[in-house]
């Protein structure tokens, strides 16, 4: 039993130290792969497709910020002012879900940012458990301008599509530093099941989410602050 036991306390302080190793190391080094984009990888394998991978690391300047606005005002418009957890959000959703077939969630940007970077997309406790986790970490050590940079190079925009720099390319044909107002609306839109909607061909449901968000950008403001980053080319 003491053996055990010590294998089980060596196995959680390296799980401590690892974890927050890894938001250390990601506060300023780029996110390249995520498990997401490996599970995604392993699905088309398994369906007998060709795998599909398109991910380039922009820093937060170079990305637009229209598609700025257009993210928070569609995901998390409280993004700059909760710590991690909008419990405004929380509560609401906790008093729909009561009479609603399908339950909403209440996940912020930094919840999806800690869910995309280090965990798994199937939901789950032990899942939404360790995104607690994380997003106390990221919110404890990353700035949120950081928090917002990652989700926008991470986020899941199509069918082997990861990242603004991306699906700018390829459903737009431009850049992720270019993308406009209505281009923008249209990728926020899909963030839901990007697999499902296409931002580059979109359904009037999409369309009617793009006016929806493209009358929320309007109240949307970032800080002046930018934070320092080289182009990643």
């Amino acid at each position: 039993m003491k053996k055990i036991f010590r294998f089980i306390r060596k196995v959680i302080l390296w799980f401590f130290i690892l974890s927050i190793g890894g938001v250390i190391l990601y506060r300023f080094f780029p996110v390249v792969f995520t498990p997401l984009m490996g599970i995604r990888m392993v699905q088309q394998i398994a369906e007998g497709e060709k795998p599909v991978f398109h991910h380039q690391w922009v820093s937060y300047n170079y990305i637009s910020d229209n598609l700025k606005r257009a993210v928070i005002a569609s995901e998390d418009q409280r993004f700059f002012e909760h710590n991690g957890f909008d419990t405004i959000e929380i509560e609401k959703a906790l008093k729909e879900n009561k009479k609603r077939k399908r339950p909403r969630g209440a996940s912020t940007i930094s919840q999806q940012t800690a869910k995309n970077v280090f965990l798994w997309p199937n939901s789950s406790w032990v899942r939404k458990g360790l995104e607690a986790y994380f997003t106390v970490l990221i919110e404890l050590i990353w700035p949120k301008e950081r928090i917002l940079e990652v989700y926008l190079n991470c986020m899941e925009t199509g069918k082997g599509i990861y990242g603004a720099e991306a699906v700018a390319n390829q459903h737009f044909n431009t850049t992720a530093q270019k993308l406009t107002a209505s281009q923008s609306a249209l990728i926020a839109a899909t963030l839901p099941n990007p697999i499902r909607y296409n931002s580059a061909k979109p359904s009037a449901y999409i369309l009617r989410r793009q006016s929806q968000i493209m009358a929320q950008m309007r109240y949307i403001q970032l800080p002046d602050k930018k934070i320092a980053g080289k182009k990643s080319k």
